[in-house]
């Protein structure tokens, strides 16, 4: 416990006014001897009952007016303060999480309780965040669930006429099960991304290949880039180790390279890159397709976040989150550079850590 914090803890109660209130009492005790003495000195004979009627009154005085200013204190320091924060919590547990309480006093005299005001106020604004951000995932994926539904529902009838030619069938069957597969990768990318975010899946970290493991998910895409007739370039050392969770990294290059390739019109060009230097390992994803918006950068690793709506359903905004998120678990983080009509590149970099070159 630092100094300071002892001292916002004990000044609810500062020495001063314990000091106050024994002056208080000594001043009133000679008050109450010079009385008596002024009383004697008068010479003349005062009834007994008068005698004691004088004290008692004056120490009655002194008691109520000691009584009212305790009340008056109680009620300043700690009656009103924590009856606005009652108020509050119960504000907060019926939903309401506009309530904001100011402080009792200005930043340099904060004592605990007016830490703890600021800590609720915190937590309150935490909490609507947290709720907001509920809701919005909520609507989001009812949103990206609905959408696939409802082309499976809708090929689905189409493929109950009688005179539905072979060809159009097909067509049907391909469009429905490719809307299956959206929707299952929807729903994986959503238990994966949660479990991530709460910590249940732990990254089962190894030492592996990384230039053996983008060649790999590179491969992956070669129908693409020659379908589009996309140039395709890559600049990778001969061999590059670092010690992560192959299958989660894997997530990553597979989203980086997707988005890519999905951005750049045909006869475009991609280029991977990977170097290592003494601090780690920099991957980077670079296309020449249409270019991010400076306002849209600061959302893209937001989940469900989409902001280019014409490649909408491609996917479901949870890649770059999903990789993001990874990425941190791994202890590496991801950046951006884009320009509008010029192309987007996206550079990974994991720590010495996490990244030995062989």
């Amino acid at each position: 416990m630092t100094r300071q914090e002892k001292r916002r803890q004990e000044s609810r109660f500062p020495p001063v006014l314990f000091a106050t209130y024994l002056g208080v009492l000594l001043l009133m005790s000679g008050v109450h001897v010079g009385l008596i003495t002024l009383i004697n000195e008068q010479g003349v004979h005062w009834p007994d009952f008068v005698q004691i009627l004088i004290p008692s009154a004056y120490w009655t005085l002194v008691a109520a007016g000691l009584t009212l200013f305790t009340r008056c204190q109680i009620t300043k320091t700690y009656d009103k303060p924590m009856k606005e924060l009652a108020k509050a919590a119960s504000q907060v547990a019926r939903g309401d999480f506009s309530v904001y309480i100011p402080p009792l006093h200005t930043p340099n005299r904060y004592d605990y309780l007016d830490q703890m005001i600021l800590d609720f106020d915190q937590m309150v604004a935490e909490l609507g965040s947290i709720e907001t951000m509920r809701t919005d995932f909520v609507a989001n994926v009812s949103h990206e669930i609905k959408t696939p539904l409802a082309a499976i529902q809708n090929y689905a009838q189409l493929l109950q006429s009688p005179r539905l030619p072979p060809e159009d069938q097909q067509a049907y069957v391909s469009a429905i099960i490719d809307s299956t597969h959206r929707l299952s990768t929807l729903v994986s990318n959503i238990l994966r991304l949660n479990k991530l975010e709460s910590q249940r899946l732990t990254p089962q970290v190894r030492p592996y290949d990384l230039c053996r493991q983008l060649s790999d998910c590179a491969l992956g895409f070669e129908a693409v880039w020659e379908e589009k007739d996309i140039a395709f370039d890559v600049e990778l050392e001969d061999r590059a180790v670092i010690e992560a969770d192959a299958d989660l990294m894997a997530l990553v290059w597979n989203n980086l390279l997707s988005n890519a390739f999905k951005f750049t019109e045909p006869g475009g060009r991609v280029a991977l890159r990977q170097v290592s230097d003494g601090s780690g390992v920099t991957v980077s994803v670079s296309d020449t397709g249409c270019g991010i918006p400076e306002e849209t950068q600061k959302h893209i690793f937001d989940k469900f976040y989409q902001g280019d709506t014409s490649h909408a359903t491609e996917g479901n905004g949870l890649g770059l989150a999903l990789a993001r998120r990874v990425l941190q678990l791994s202890g590496g983080e991801i950046t951006v550079d884009s320009q509008v009509g010029k192309g987007t590149t996206f550079s990974v970099f994991l720590p010495a850590r996490a990244a030995e070159n062989l």
